[in-house]
């Protein structure tokens, strides 16, 4: 690959600031470039941004302040954005800025971007949409009035720490009250959509036609789906569709509407994630694929060839292919399925598809490829500087295998020391995650916890991680067994496999570990506990330690409300039973972070301390749930690999 041109560069202007992303209009004739971004949560930022006009080489910025979230209108003419809560249009050519909202408020409403809940669990900010034509913007309002507010003292390096305060509905508490509303951009008009109060509005997406919306609801056990249209010349509302699982139903983007407004979609209603085929009047028509595997990712229908492009895990659950099949669901391709993890990213008409592949052994590998044969095109990047930097380092490769632990064969890799000598005992520290839908053991290249895992294999411990029920890629069933019931079925899978893998001739029994972050310090917490005869030590890093703690929308996806499911809530948070501790722990956690909140520590810090149990520590001040920054992390691993090396 070779470089054409250069279409913009803060280093050969003056008028351009340095910027750290950008986004294209439709017809890709402006850039909008982002820069002095800050963080606000996960997924959301604040920043300054400018339009660059690529065809006169003219910047425009589009406000003094901080925005979020600016998307241009289809004719490239127009930007919305989002500026303290409220809605703005800026018209570029004649640079005046029109408010659309004025009810926003910091804690109280916001028009146009998510609340915390919203960005967190359904994966999205931008709450807003153009039509195609520019005429209308469809957008969210959030009420949340009565949302419980949550504080974390800001410590920083002031004489008197700040208090962060923002709405955080715990599970069983109110959510923000949200509706749906329609701006007509040459009138000024707002109009609310009435779509009978629902709990959810998790995405809305416009179709083909100009004036008919597409919109999502859920119910607050998010397991009864709805799909409405909304006509957005008289405001009125019709049902399409609905779906409803006796657990939960996960939401995405697989959502595409043809030219006739006929549209494709996902669903686990087969008992496995597949694609399927729907009328214009929300008609099932067909099931597009079918099979013992879950398409991970769809990537969108070529409406020229009748073509549709996906990934899945048609050559193993471990492994990731890229697929193309008619609508008919005919003609199904392989485009490139080479054991690892194959991840598309195609042109805008479906020509050509980048492709990025990693394997346990072969870090990332970037090529050009015919969308329509797979055919390789050509190389683009490959990252053999990296592989011959790792010769000099004392690395082994992950074995991957199958374990049988409660009548199910659970994936597991295991990464042993490069010395390996099966006549010797080895320490065993496991790995896991176990989070619903979730998947740690999986063919692609390392990631930063298991250069960690290198380091321990090479001073002489067996690293293993085993993916246990709940976990995904292997069906609806096998996911959604824990349903009302979080850790506990994958609590007993991890200390099966833990007593499975004791038996093993080279692993010594009696110094078996386990540590993991997030839902996996939850998951190492309760197996010291519960497995308390099996493990003699674990990690627990920003652990959740009572579902009560944690966001309704997580939560109540896979529990219920706790008034509804008590013994679900608390028979499996280990603050109630610190006396089950026996072995050697330590306990993580960053004092800001806004979501597996320090209270789930201080909680089970005070437990513990009650129960006179001893356990070990630490508190990152103002770090929130990566835990990172400066040498933050450099000491996090520090800490962990001397306790490790003390203790197991």
């Amino acid at each position: 690959m070779k470089k054409v041109e250069t279409i913009v560069s803060s280093a050969d202007s003056k008028e351009i600031p340095l910027f750290s992303s950008y986004a294209f209009s439709q017809d890709e004739s402006k850039i909008i470039l982002a820069t002095e971004i800050e963080s606000i949560f996960r997924r959301s930022t604040l920043g300054v941004f400018y339009i660059y006009d690529i065809a006169n080489t003219k910047v425009v910025k589009i406000a003094d302040g901080k925005i979020q979230v600016p998307t241009l209108s289809p004719n490239g003419e127009q930007v919305a954005y989002v500026f303290r809560n409220n809605l703005y249009i800026f018209d570029i050519a004649a640079k005046e800025t029109r408010q659309v909202t004025t009810d926003g408020e910091k804690n109280k409403v916001i028009n146009g971007v998510t609340d915390w809940v919203y960005e967190e669990e359904f994966s999205f900010v931008r709450a807003f949409a153009w039509n195609s034509n520019g005429t209308k913007i469809a957008f969210l309002r959030f009420d949340e009035a009565n949302v419980p507010e949550f504080s974390m003292d800001v410590y920083g390096n002031d004489l008197y720490p700040a208090q962060h305060v923002f709405k955080y509905p715990k599970a069983g508490e109110d959510n923000a009250l949200v509706s749906l509303h329609m701006y007509d951009v040459d009138s000024g008009d707002i109009s609310k959509i009435e779509l009978g109060d629902p709990e959810y509005i998790p995405r809305i997406k416009w179709m083909n036609n100009p004036h008919y919306l597409s919109v999502r609801t859920l119910n607050r056990h998010q397991n009864h789906l709805k799909l409405y249209t909304v006509n957005a010349q008289n405001n009125s509302v019709s049902l399409l569709m609905e779906e409803q699982d006796d657990a939960y139903i996960d939401i995405d983007d697989n959502l595409t509407f043809l030219k006739d407004d006929s549209f494709i979609w996902t669903s686990e209603k087969d008992g496995f994630n597949h694609i399927y085929l729907y009328s214009a009047d929300g008609k099932s028509m067909k099931q597009i694929t079918s099979g013992n595997w879950e398409v991970t990712a769809y990537y969108g229908y070529d409406q020229k060839k009748d073509i549709i492009y996906y990934q899945s895990t048609e050559n193993g659950s471990i492994n990731r292919g890229v697929y193309s099949i008619q609508s008919n669901g005919k003609k199904k391709k392989p485009l490139v399925v080479d054991s690892g993890t194959n991840a598309a990213d195609f042109s805008t008409d479906f020509t050509y598809f980048i492709n990025t592949f990693s394997s346990a052994e072969t870090p990332y590998v970037y090529t050009l490829h015919n969308a329509f044969s797979g055919k390789k095109v050509k190389d683009i990047k490959d990252n053999q500087t990296l592989l011959d930097k790792l010769k000099g380092y004392d690395t082994t490769s992950k074995e991957f295998s199958t374990l049988s632990i409660n009548s199910n064969d659970l994936n597991m890799y295991m990464i042993k020391p490069s010395n390996f000598d099966a006549s010797k005992k080895y320490p065993l520290l496991m790995f896991q995650y176990s989070g619903p839908g979730s998947q740690q053991v999986a063919n692609r290249w390392i990631g930063a916890n298991d250069y960690w895992h290198l380091k321990l294999a090479s001073e002489g411990y067996i690293i293993a991680c085993v993916d246990g029920r709940g976990t995904g890629f292997k069906g609806r069933d096998f996911k959604k067994i824990t349903y009302l019931n979080l850790v506990k079925y994958e609590t007993e899978d991890q200390i099966a496999a833990a007593k499975k893998l004791s038996d093993l001739p080279y692993i010594d029994e009696n110094r078996t570990g386990i540590w993991g972050w997030s839902f996996g310090g939850h998951m190492s917490t309760n197996c010291i506990l519960k497995g308390n005869e099996v493990f003699e030590t674990a990690i627990a890093v920003a652990p959740v330690t009572s579902w009560r703690f944690y966001d309704t929308i997580y939560t109540e996806r896979f529990m219920r409300t706790p008034a509804e499911n008590p013994r679900g809530y608390d028979d499996n948070s280990p603050f109630n039973y610190p006396e089950l501790l026996k072995g050697n722990y330590l306990l993580v956690h960053g004092s800001g972070d806004d979501n597996v909140h320090v209270q789930n520590t201080m909680r089970m810090v005070e437990a513990l301390i009650q129960a006179n149990k001893p356990f070990e520590w630490a508190i990152y001040p103002d770090k929130n749930h990566g835990i990172y920054g400066g040498n933050t992390r450099l000491h996090l691993f520090t800490k962990m690999t001397r306790f490790i090396k003390e203790n197991l």
